[in-house]
């Protein structure tokens, strides 16, 4: 994938229209018990031609919740998150696709820098959106957490994820593009929705590991908790968040250490049996 950056001016569309008008866009939800936030992602981009949510068997009222606001709901369990979300974007009509998390909401701006792309079709393949992380109510602007701009508005034909467990990596068939408004990603409800993220995020990624046959030694995991923390902390000016971003970036040198030390258990286990 080759980056070429992209200045969209919002001007360029009409505002009048797009309260009325239907976007040319897929916007593709993975959920799993969203009852809490499925509303309001959704509220946000009522301006979509085509909401598809694929929902990974939720206990809760999430499915109700969604077919009651429009969108189209497939029931299907995640085994792998890249295999799943290739799935799911299949399930798009339009070839532009946003793809979203519950816990994110388009502004208005983004809205009109992605009708500029689809109505103009182009010129890229994809276009990676600035996203405004939120740890309860405290917004994370340093330590790598802002803009953390990622790959969320693509062409499905020309996009697919690696089918793996967790941070599968983006493949995409030709350039991509920056667009310049933020989504606002509310990233985790409090501290306890961090940890219990923390501790779902390692057991995936020592399962990877292990599924890989990596080799990866005690050394080289307290080595990357530590860098992980000084680049947050110090060289991304972490500090500048305050506490926050002390907490942030504690745990995320530490999210190194825990999948290492569940890589350990993991593989011990299978030597055993």
């Amino acid at each position: 994938m080759v980056e070429q950056p992209m200045n969209v001016q919002p001007s360029a569309i009409d505002p009048a229209a797009l309260g009325s008008n239907k976007h040319p866009v897929s916007v593709v939800v993975i959920t799993k018990n969203e009852a809490r936030r499925i509303e309001d992602c959704l509220r946000s981009v009522r301006w979509a031609d085509d909401v598809v949510i694929v929902d990974d068997e939720s206990q809760d009222a999430t499915v109700h919740m969604a077919q009651s606001l429009g969108a189209r709901v497939f029931t299907r369990k995640m085994e792998m998150e890249g295999r799943h979300r290739n799935w799911a974007y299949a399930q798009a009509v339009h070839d532009w696709v946003l793809s979203l998390d519950a816990d994110e909401r388009v502004t208005p701006e983004l809205q009109r820098q992605i009708a500029q792309v689809v109505q103009g079709d182009g010129p890229h393949a994809g276009y990676a959106i600035p996203r405004r992380n939120y740890l309860g109510r405290h917004w994370l602007r340093y330590g790598g957490w802002y803009p953390s701009a990622q790959l969320k508005l693509f062409r499905k034909s020309m996009f697919r994820w690696e089918e793996a467990e967790v941070h599968p990596r983006a493949d995409l068939t030709g350039t991509w593009g920056t667009l310049t408004a933020d989504l606002v990603h509310f990233s985790y409800s409090g501290v306890s929705d961090f940890l219990q993220k923390l501790d779902r995020q390692t057991t995936l990624e020592a399962k990877k590991w292990v599924r890989d046959g990596r080799r990866v030694t005690l050394g080289k995991a307290l080595w990357r908790t530590i860098d992980r923390f000084v680049r947050s902390f110090i060289g991304k000016q972490g500090y500048r968040d305050g506490f926050w971003g002390l907490f942030a970036a504690v745990f995320g040198g530490l999210y190194q250490f825990v999948s290492y030390a569940k890589y350990r258990e993991s593989s011990a286990s299978r030597a055993d049996g």
